[in-house]
């Protein structure tokens, strides 16, 4: 196994989102319940600006969008919802800081990636910036020097803390198939072709400087090979939509030191089997795989499916600890 999967991951985390308006609660939430792998929650309820497009939106160097009624788009300057965004995400650093004194350990904060964010970010036109080839180089540079500065807010303020930068890519699989719809619907935007796809990524990971890379998805097809080689450390999905289509390139994954982010506990309000149900699957897709139990604690992190936005607070919070309880249960009893 890699060095990087090895001692830069816990056990367990959650994707990003949780629920309600409150930074810190949130922040204590998930500090609680992660104690070897905390992440900067993100509290999409408070409105535009704190959903995950616009908080990435407002990290963006020189480049600013604003919310019209199809959703965001770029302007020309810096408006109220940029100054949102930054003011939010500010308010979340200010209490992740407050709960992590003295910690060291991973810590994982979330953008949206380069290809999601071109096929979501509107240009002035109305049609999103992956109609163009160039605003979309624009907008991946934009968003590597933005996160460059913002994994260094995060180094500083939580000096301890060996920061996992995550991805979030659910557009990913769309983008790479041609199934983005234009502004009208009744179109859709060509595929773009797999080696730009690779290069843009890996361009944006670079920022990390040798930190590891998660890239999440919780659409099905998630192309893992691709992700590999444009540099993921980690992938990140719901382990409910896999097929045995993604048998060899998991198997691949692992052999290569690749971290697995399953997504095993539900992300909205539901019945919550054990813990070693919730991770029985793994366990049959590593003996289908014909991996060994041993390498199970080293390549799996357990997560929620996707975000807890559309959970409610308690059921967020039995959630996270049942994380830690299933990723628990693979250690104890791997076979």
């Amino acid at each position: 196994m890699s060095e990087i999967s090895q001692i830069s991951f816990g056990a367990a985390t959650g994707v990003g989102s949780m629920p309600g308006t409150d930074a810190r609660e949130a922040a204590k939430s998930v500090t609680g319940s992660f104690e070897d792998f905390p992440y900067l929650a993100e509290l999409p309820a408070r409105g535009p600006g704190a959903d995950m497009l616009g908080r990435t939106a407002g990290l963006l160097v020189e480049l600013y969008a604003r919310v019209e009624p199809s959703g965001w788009r770029l302007g020309d300057r810096p408006g109220r919802d940029t100054r949102r965004a930054r003011s939010w995400l500010g308010e979340d650093l200010d209490a992740l800081e407050e709960y992590t004194q003295g910690y060291e350990g991973p810590l994982k904060v979330q953008a949206v990636g380069p290809w999601t964010l071109a096929a979501a970010l509107e240009l002035k036109n109305g049609e999103v910036v992956l109609s163009d080839a160039g605003a979309t180089r624009d907008l991946a540079a934009s968003l590597a020097e933005g996160l460059r500065l913002h994994l260094d807010e995060v180094r500083r303020r939580v000096p301890g803390a060996r920061v996992v930068l995550q991805l979030d890519e659910p557009s990913l699989t769309a983008v790479l198939l041609g199934q983005v719809k234009s502004a009208s619907g009744y179109r859709t935007h060509r595929a773009v072709d797999r080696q730009l796809v690779e290069a843009a990524l890996r361009d944006v990971m670079r920022v990390q400087e040798g930190g590891p890379v998660v890239v999440h998805s919780c659409a099905p097809d998630v192309p893992f090979a691709l992700l590999r080689r444009a540099g993921a450390a980690g992938i990140s999905f719901d382990f409910s939509l896999l097929t045995e289509r993604d048998d060899e390139a998991i198997g691949e994954a692992v052999e290569a030191g690749t971290r697995l982010l399953t997504g095993v506990v539900p992300g909205t309000d539901g019945p919550l089997s054990d813990p070693a149900g919730s991770v029985m699957g793994v366990r049959t897709l590593w003996r289908r795989l014909g991996l060994h139990p041993d390498l199970l604690t080293d390549a799996v992190t357990v997560t929620p499916t996707c975000g807890l936005a559309g959970a409610s607070p308690e059921y967020a919070r039995r959630a996270l600890a049942h994380c830690v309880r299933a990723a628990r249960s693979l250690a104890d009893n791997p076979e």
